[in-house]
């Protein structure tokens, strides 16, 4: 596909398709009713939920790397509520134009305005 592309664009038939009915395959995103939840998935989401209740009211840092607006409710809206629900968390974040949080944990967050790979980078 990389090979393929023009301007950016992939041709057509580069696009991946399903092996058994020949449809488009687009990739697991909370867009839509398609999102895969499997059994792998629901043993991952038990083994966070626990990770949280074992850790309620402790020290704890929720570390937000390069995530926008697209699905905010996934994390950013959680990490907030759960730094706002607990006097011990502190709720980090660092995104390139979009590292803010809501006032009322300004005092419990470090939001740092940086492009990742340049801010990593410099690290090592």
């Amino acid at each position: 596909m990389v090979d393929g592309q023009k301007d950016m664009c992939v041709p057509s038939e580069l696009l991946p398709v399903c092996p058994h009915c020949g449809s488009p395959m687009t990739m697991n995103l909370r867009a839509d009713d398609k999102f895969v939840e499997d059994k792998g998935w629901h043993e991952a989401a038990k083994r966070y939920e626990n990770f949280l209740q074992t850790r309620n009211g402790k020290r704890i840092l929720f570390l937000e790397l390069g995530v926008g607006y697209n699905t905010p409710v996934i994390i950013k809206y959680p990490f907030w509520r759960m730094t706002a629900q607990n006097p011990n968390a502190i709720y980090a974040c660092v995104n390139y134009g979009e590292a803010v949080c809501p006032r009322e944990i300004a005092g419990q967050s470090i939001c740092i305005d940086a492009d990742i790979g340049i801010l990593l980078a410099g690290l090592g």
